[in-house]
């Protein structure tokens, strides 16, 4: 959704969105990205929004994205991270990501849990479940809610 200079809702001062909710150009003029790092950046610019709104001191000047960088694994011991002028991939990349990774996790068990998982699924090469997902329907039954045959390939109205 579009958002204002503050990141609040247009004709909503009182109700702010951040990271891939919010439609800004605060990255220089250009769209910022949905990703983590610049929900996290807005979240803390609302955080000293509100605070200073609370306060009732002056808000801080309008939000502005600063990229930090990309990382993404792309297999078994393989990531690409891109830092502008710093750029690395394959294996190196990949212990870059884990760690980057487990060091922006909250709280120690999760660190450790997430550590030992990962370890686990290294060591027997199994790569665990990926995607949480609700429980499937059968072919027959998709054609009986959609009222039609179903074929691959097509969209529902």
């Amino acid at each position: 959704m579009k958002v204002d200079a503050d990141l609040s809702v247009p004709g909503l001062p009182n109700v702010f969105a951040i990271g891939d909710t919010a439609a800004s150009k605060a990255w220089g003029g250009q769209p910022v990205p949905g990703l983590a790092p610049a929900a996290k950046q807005g979240g803390q610019y609302v955080a000293k929004v509100i605070t200073c709104q609370l306060a009732g001191r002056a808000v801080p000047p309008p939000f502005r994205y600063t990229h930090l960088g990309s990382l993404a694994t792309i297999g078994r011991k393989s990531a690409v991270a891109d830092f502008g002028a710093f750029r690395i991939s394959g294996a190196p990349a990949w212990w870059l990501w884990g760690l980057v990774h487990v060091y922006f996790l909250v709280g120690l068990r999760n660190r450790l849990s997430i550590m030992f998982d990962w370890l686990w699924a290294y060591l027997t090469y199994r790569s665990g479940t990926r995607l949480i997902t609700g429980s499937a329907l059968p072919a027959a039954e998709i054609r009986k809610i959609e009222g039609g045959p179903v074929r691959v390939g097509s969209l529902a109205a």
